[in-house]
């Protein structure tokens, strides 16, 4: 079981170009994890549509991960595992100050100070393994990740 997660760890940390990112999971104590050997890719509605290089990137991390643990893809609806992902996005303000005070308090004198006001977008990869027999989420992994929207491709993709 541990070896399950981990590695799934593994997957959402790479997928998701993983740098400086906050990856949380959760798990089904009583499920037996070493009973899974195939999976089948399910769509879960709603999230970010992500461009079909973003998708297809994400998908192949993944499924080469899955593979590295001896599980195998199949569009079987007798699948062991039904695996779906949900991307998501969210926005944040910073607020950076900058001060040219010397000293310490309001007796020091009247220094110049400016703000800058920029704007964050976190993304998120939830992804989500049900035991195909009793439709039960067993596993959900997700990481967390700040964006940056005008990062070139190598830069995307290297963890």
């Amino acid at each position: 079981m541990t070896k399950m997660i981990g590695f799934t760890l593994m997957a959402l940390a790479l997928a998701t170009s993983a740098y400086a990112q906050d990856v949380r999971c959760n798990y089904d104590s009583d499920a037996d994890f070493t009973k899974f050997k195939t999976y089948k890719w399910v769509e879960i509605p709603g999230g970010v549509e992500m461009d079909d290089l973003i998708q297809k990137q994400l998908t192949s991390t993944l499924e080469a991960a899955l593979a590295t643990k001896g599980l195998t893809k199949t569009d079987s609806d007798t699948a062991d595992l039904l695996i779906g992902y949900k991307v998501s996005t969210s926005e944040e303000k910073q607020i950076n100050a900058y001060g040219n005070r010397f000293g310490m308090g309001p007796r020091w004198g009247g220094g110049m100070g400016t703000a800058t006001i920029s704007t964050l977008t976190n993304g998120s990869v939830a992804l989500d393994m049900y035991e195909t027999s009793s439709k039960h989420l067993v596993w959900r992994g997700v990481a967390t990740k700040t964006l940056d929207p005008n990062a070139k491709p190598d830069k995307r993709r290297r963890t």
